[in-house]
C-alpha cells in the first residue's frame, strides 16, 4: 500500500474506496485488505484523507477481474512495484489495443500476460 503519485493517478479513470469494494464482492472490508495484503489487489493512499482506494477497473460487478492476480503475480515477479504496475496496466498499449486494464476487464488475459512475461525478458 502506497502513497500515489499525480502522473499514475491521473492514469487511472475511477477509484473505489475498500468499503465499496466489500459490498460489491459481498465480503467483509477485513477480505477486502486481505485481498490488498495477499496482492489480488493493489490500493493506494490517495485523496485528502489519504484513505486507501483500489482502481474501480479492477473490480468486475461482484467480483475480481479475471486475470488480474495473476498478471500482478507476474509483475511483481519481475520486480514491479505497486506504482509501477498500475502506470503499466493504465497506460495505452496500441499492440492490445486500449490498456491492459482495459483488456483484463474484456477478458483478453492471456494477451495481457503475454507482455507482462514479455516484460522480464
Amino acid at each position: 500500500m502506497t502513497e500515489i503519485d499525480a502522473k499514475i493517478d491521473a492514469l487511472v479513470p475511477a477509484w473505489l474506496h475498500l468499503p465499496d469494494i466489500a459490498e460489491m464482492l459481498d465480503v467483509e472490508v477485513t477480505r477486502v485488505r486481505q485481498l490488498v495484503k495477499e496482492g489480488q489487489l493493489i490500493a493506494v493512499r490517495r485523496g485528502e484523507n489519504r484513505t486507501l482506494q483500489v482502481p474501480a477497473a479492477f473490480i468486475d460487478s461482484n467480483k475480481v477481474v479475471k486475470g488480474l492476480s495473476g498478471t500482478l503475480t507476474l509483475l511483481r515477479d519481475d520486480g514491479y512495484t505497486d506504482e509501477e504496475m498500475l502506470e503499466w496496466l493504465f497506460t495505452p498499449d496500441p499492440t492490445l489495443p486500449g490498456t491492459p486494464a482495459q483488456a483484463l476487464s474484456e477478458n483478453r488475459g492471456t494477451e495481457v500476460k503475454r507482455r507482462a512475461q514479455a516484460l522480464a525478458v
